[in-house]
């Protein structure tokens, strides 16, 4: 199955049926007055979350969509019939927005989540609606109205408690591997990773949380250098971020220079996603000689003047892993405690997440006027990009 996080579509209302213009004509009844009907009710294009769909893929090439117009009213009073309504299936954790004002017009969080895009047009009036005491015969009737048109940009966030961000080759997704029943690509080399993988992990019967990978980061990543850039709004609905370091890089960096620069990404990219809270995972230990580990790690932290959690692991031994997943099950809990008791901090939570997506999709379009700007052509829908074109592996179970 392709991964595709973001399409434009068009949508279009029905029209509602026109008011039909009758008079009652029987037999010994020559002025049996109006009886013209009311026309019906257009039908409306409606998102409905689908917790059985991951990717946008169904939009790539099918992108216009019209509801149905609503029947004609007749005569002896019969009114026409109303349209359905067309029910387009998104995957959940969908944003929609219209093109032309860039207004985000809802954002489809649950399965079941509808949100109505395109209203049908109202129903036309038949004559018998403008019968009155002085007016025993209309002749007036009003056509139905017409139906919304909207161009439309769907935008998909995968929804993780947890996500990992990282250099290329970092470990993220030996990760993922070792904690959960997911098995993306893993190999020797950068940019393994070409699409967000999710796991869930299960630390105990009935506690579980869902943990998303998405592809490494570089330096720019926040101008569109590298595939970065495009996935990075995944992390925008994660709880807790993981900052998988790499203590052995394959390159000429150090594990400090490398921490401090997808800082700086992150901050480029939203302000507040950098103020996210943040661990830091140092990973690939196994290669560090046992009597250097405590050594270099300290260094680390005192280079960075970190004050966050660490945790020191293996992710290719599983050595480490137990306790992180276990301390993250217990942050999330507490959060989840905390913003069910304190309406307050439940809404500067969801404030936050929604200042997140506002920056988030402001440093992208931001990126994206600038590469129209120099003339590089970037098309808006994801048309000429490949990198769309692989498996997404999305796995919901620990074996």
């Amino acid at each position: 199955m392709k991964f595709v996080d973001e399409a434009t579509i068009n949508v279009q209302a029905g029209k509602g049926g026109n008011g039909c213009l009758s008079f009652r004509r029987e037999k010994y009844i020559p002025r049996g007055g109006p009886d013209g009907g009311d026309g019906g009710d257009g039908g409306s294009v409606i998102l409905v979350a689908d917790e059985a769909l991951n990717t946008l893929v169904d939009f790539r090439y099918n992108r216009r969509f019209k509801a149905d117009n609503g029947e004609d009213g007749s005569g002896r009073n019969c009114a026409g019939r109303k349209a359905e309504d067309l029910e387009l299936p998104v995957p959940v954790g969908t944003t929609v927005l219209d093109t032309g004002t860039e207004e985000v017009l809802g954002d489809l969080v649950a399965p079941g989540d509808r949100l109505v895009v395109a209203q049908g047009g109202f129903h036309g009036l038949g004559n018998t609606r403008y019968k009155s005491s002085i007016n025993r015969a209309p002749r007036q009737t009003s056509p139905g109205s017409a139906g919304e048109a909207r161009e439309l940009r769907l935008e998909l966030k995968v929804l993780a408690d947890v996500g990992l961000l990282g250099m290329p080759n970092a470990g993220k997704s030996t990760l993922i591997r070792a904690v959960s029943a997911a098995k993306p690509k893993v190999a020797n080399y950068p940019f393994t990773t070409l699409v967000p993988n999710l796991g869930v992990v299960s630390v105990q019967p009935h506690q579980s949380f869902v943990i998303a990978d998405i592809p490494g980061l570089i330096e720019g990543a926040a101008e569109g250098a590298g595939l970065g850039v495009r996935f990075l709004r995944h992390l925008v609905r994660t709880r807790l971020l993981l900052h998988v370091v790499d203590m052995m890089p394959w390159d000429e960096t150090t594990p400090a220079e490398n921490v401090k620069a997808i800082a700086r990404e992150l901050e480029k990219f939203s302000p507040t996603l950098a103020e996210r809270e943040r661990w830091l995972v140092l990973n690939k230990l196994d290669l560090v000689p046992e009597e250097d580990r405590e050594r270099v790690c300290t260094e680390l932290t005192q280079a960075l003047e970190w004050s966050g959690p660490v945790f020191r692991i293996s992710a290719l031994s599983g050595e480490g892993t137990k306790p992180l997943m276990q301390s993250i099950m217990r942050w999330i809990e507490d959060q989840v405690e905390v913003e069910s008791e304190d309406p307050a901090a439940a809404a500067a939570e969801q404030a936050r997440r929604e200042r997140m997506d506002a920056e988030a999709r402001a440093r992208i379009q931001s990126l994206r006027r600038s590469l129209n700007a120099t003339g590089e052509d970037e098309d808006e829908d994801d048309d000429d990009f490949d990198d769309d074109d692989y498996d997404v592996e999305v796995v919901y179970t620990r074996e």
